[in-house]
């Protein structure tokens, strides 16, 4: 097929560099899709650094492990004008990824969009709310009326977690972020409290803020962070409650004392999206975008065209986007 603009990775650690790039030639199981919005997320930093546990990626290659756009070959099962989001495994397997004009995409890894789904805040949402999504219910079983402990609101996991957990059914949302400016966003998005994350903070003195702040035990905490944040959200728990980690922006351990998680039957779990099966993932995106649609849910996110892509990523990896920056071909 015909060469199209692409932001390619030459250099492990370095930004993109956008460039004009053949597209392989799609498998008969392949769909081809018009990049409409691809996102620049953290595995999309964390695989482009050479630092990730899938490995080195052989460059040079197309970053991009989501985005949306319209088919434009399709099958008997989607057919051509179809938007739809998909994933690729780029950067975690060799091959090309979302940040060029059109990609070849297996049909395992398309959903097609209903009418009046906004491209670039589904690009913007994609995996992230998904995470949240399923962290929330699969993983932490979420029940009507509990009392949710979003950790790490200013991010869009935290974001997205604050209003998925009231889409979900929680009674009462409260959301821990480090900034006043994320902790103002996460009231307008719907939580009933906030709390103060500080570098400064203790187990014991965060904790005590945070049950300040809750009405009672906690039923579920949802975190990104791990840390000190994690281990003071520990102790607000119920006996029985859950947290369900996602990530370790804060630190990749937690100062978790063993007498809370014994003396309350506290349970620590673990979430992946690389746990999902595609029909997993797919309803998961599927509620998401449902909401999304509805007005629900939204995220904070910037527009940048293709052409500026070695910007955008350094803005994203260096903290200076104003929340998610999404590529438009």
């Amino acid at each position: 097929m015909n060469a199209v603009p692409a932001a390619v990775i030459e250099s492990l650690g370095a930004p993109p560099r956008v460039v004009d790039r053949d597209i392989a030639e799609p498998a008969a199981d392949e769909l081809v899709v018009a990049v409409r919005a691809a996102p620049i997320t953290p595995l999309d930093l964390l695989c482009a650094s050479g630092t990730s546990y899938f490995g080195r990626p052989a460059t040079p290659y197309v970053p991009g492990v989501q985005g949306v756009g319209v088919v434009e070959r399709g099958n008997g099962q989607i057919a051509p004008g179809t938007s739809v989001w998909f994933a690729t495994s780029a950067g975690m397997r060799p091959g090309d990824g979302s940040m060029r004009a059109r990609v070849p995409v297996h049909e395992r890894d398309v959903v097609p969009l209903p009418d009046g789904a906004d491209p670039v805040l589904v690009a913007a949402l994609g995996l992230s709310a998904v995470a949240a999504w399923m962290a929330l219910t699969w993983r932490g079983e979420l029940a009507a009326g509990e009392q949710v402990l979003v950790l790490g609101a200013g991010g869009v996991v935290g974001q997205v977690g604050v209003q998925l957990a009231r889409a979900g059914g929680a009674g009462r949302v409260v959301a821990a972020a480090r900034s006043a400016r994320s902790r103002e966003q996460a009231l307008r998005l719907g939580a009933d409290a906030v709390v103060a994350l500080e570098a400064s903070d203790t187990v014991d003195d965060l904790a005590e803020r945070m049950s300040s702040a809750c009405d009672g035990p906690v039923d579920l905490v949802l975190d990104p962070l791990f840390g000190v944040p994690a281990a003071a959200a520990v102790r607000t728990l119920r006996t029985g409650g859950r947290l369900v980690n996602l990530g370790s922006s804060a630190a990749e351990t937690a100062p978790i004392d063993s007498s809370t998680l014994r003396s309350r039957l506290v349970q620590v779990i673990g979430y992946t999206n690389n746990a999902l099966t595609p029909q997993q993932r797919s309803d998961a995106l599927n509620r998401v975008v449902a909401e999304a649609v509805a007005g629900n849910v939204t995220v904070a996110h910037e527009q940048m065209p293709l052409a500026h892509a070695a910007q955008a990523w350094t803005r994203q990896a260096e903290g200076r986007a104003t929340g998610r920056i999404v590529l438009t071909p």
